[in-house]
């Protein structure tokens, strides 16, 4: 069961289970980890503290799942079926899984509900693709050889999310593994794990056999690294901060498994002396406000042509200043608390970080106070006078944080734009197409948004360059990097040719 109710402190919580081969049970170790509602920073959830025996079960469940019994034996049109319920599901309950993402990430409920309302798209679309996928007849060079290909499922993949957006980037991992077959144990972060778990309610409700999507939870050193090293997981998908990417990335070489990563970033987000400015400075907002800041893609440096920095800084503080901060489930409410305590203080070291730096704090620049604050919250900040070289034009900071930076030629703009380590999206404001396409071509980032930022689709490959990543998720090419090709070939010789020479 999930949701139990249970006392802690002067709180009612909610103490959840977790999900492995069709069943609701306790951690094997017994214990249960506090989640904090951002919002309020005071516990709501207690979440289980699982450990590589139960990293064990998972996967030995997934592993039989994979291997025998019902799914093994599905056609790709059942399993597209049973993808496509799964949707239709969400669709249903997507408000009630908004509410709890809400209350486990502190992320606006507009932003969390468009997010679950807009999930079922993966499941129909993979659902739709999984009968799709067609070997090939080769007319092969050998006389009297038959040789046709097909393609299979790797076996069990481990699924492990960060805690911005849980559900949205397990989703993105799920939807085309289980399309292609496979069977799967996810690990979301210990810090959001709620939604997921009860994501696993509709799983059980859409009629998946058991064993093929389990969940187990807890530290990533207690129960993370058992999944990523067992001999039986076939391929890692990780989105998550650099240095535990890096970590999945040895761990699974040593098992030679397959791995996508989606790190961090530092995307510029770039507006041209001929810009729309009104609409680009709506951009510039949601590449680094929407959401606290706490996205992989926000828009962290705004790369401004010097001819137009000062009405774009004018008009930027201006609609900045504006945001309403509270609770993240207003309506009225446009920029909620930073999701963990650890996440709040590193923000706050960093606008001291470019304080001491030289760069000029122009907006923000502290924790917020005041009603409706008492959570972790922190002022949307804005600095200007930044250099490339700065420490806040260079590491993530994943928060309310924007770097504005001036630029005077499209040369100097596209070396500013790729000055750095990593390269997962980018923005570009211009009139000029020329310049959009020279741009979009130069840029080296896995994105680039025209006149346009913090847009993604089912449809579109999403993934980084450089240390943002490796590999693509979403769209058609995505369901094959969960499969592998087989070869088969078929004599019909009725005699062997020279057994001792390769034929």
């Amino acid at each position: 069961m999930i949701g139990l109710t249970d006392r802690f402190g002067e709180c009612t919580v909610e103490k959840y289970q977790v999900w492995i081969d069709g069943q609701w049970m306790d951690p094997a170790s017994g214990q249960w980890l506090e989640t904090e509602n951002p919002y309020t920073a005071k516990p709501w959830a207690l979440i289980p503290r699982c450990d590589a025996n139960d990293a064990n079960r998972a996967v030995e469940a997934a592993y039989n799942a994979y291997d025998k019994g019902p799914w093994a034996e599905m056609t790709a049109s059942q399993r597209g079926a049973l993808l496509r319920k799964l949707g239709d599901l969400i669709s249903e309950n997507a408000e009630w899984l908004a509410d709890i993402e809400v209350r486990d990430n502190g992320k606006l409920k507009a932003e969390m509900y468009g997010q679950t309302q807009y999930m079922p798209q993966w499941y129909y679309y993979f659902g739709g693709l999984a009968d799709k996928i067609e070997g090939a007849v080769i007319p092969i060079d050998k006389p009297g050889m038959f040789n046709f290909t097909h393609h299979e499922p790797l076996g069990v993949v481990t699924i492990i999310t960060p805690w911005n957006s849980p559900l949205l980037l397990t989703t993105w991992k799920l939807a085309p593994a289980l399309a292609a077959g496979n069977t799967v144990v996810i690990k979301p972060s210990e810090y959001t794990s709620a939604s997921v778990l009860a994501f696993m309610s509709l799983i059980e409700r859409a009629g998946f056999p058991k064993g093929v999507v389990n969940v187990v939870t807890g530290y990533g050193h207690e129960v993370g690294s058992a999944l990523v090293e067992h001999p039986k997981v076939a391929r890692v998908a990780f989105t998550g901060g650099e240095p535990g990417g890096i970590k999945v990335y040895e761990a699974a070489a040593r098992g030679l498994k397959p791995v996508s990563l989606e790190l961090g970033g530092k995307s510029p987000n770039i507006i041209f002396e001929d810009a729309d400015i009104d609409n680009a400075v709506k951009g510039a907002v949601s590449g680094i406000f929407a959401a606290t800041g706490q996205t992989c893609l926000a828009g962290s440096r705004l790369l401004v042509h010097e001819s137009i920095h000062d009405e774009v800084v004018e008009k930027l503080l201006a609609l900045a200043k504006t945001a309403n901060m509270g609770d993240p489930m207003s309506p009225q409410t446009q920029v909620g608390p930073v999701t963990t305590h650890p996440q709040f203080e590193k923000i706050l070291s960093y606008i001291d970080i470019a304080k001491k730096d030289g760069a000029t704090c122009v907006l923000g620049g502290q924790a917020a106070t005041g009603q409706d604050t008492e959570g972790w919250f922190v002022e949307p900040t804005i600095f200007t006078g930044v250099t490339n070289d700065m420490r806040i034009a260079q590491e993530e900071v994943f928060g309310p944080l924007l770097s504005i930076i001036k630029f005077k030629t499209d040369e100097e703009a596209i070396e500013l734009a790729n000055d750095t380590l990593y390269g997962l999206a980018a923005g570009v404001w211009t009139q000029n197409i020329g310049r959009a396409l020279t741009m979009s071509k130069r840029i080296r980032a896995g994105t680039v948004w025209v006149n346009a930022y913090r847009v993604v689709s089912y449809m579109s490959p999403f993934g980084g360059y450089k240390r943002s990543g490796l590999g693509r998720e979403n769209g058609q090419a995505m369901i094959y990097e969960y499969l592998q090709t087989k070869s088969v070939w078929i004599n019909t010789n009725k005699e062997i040719a020279n057994p001792f020479v390769m034929g």
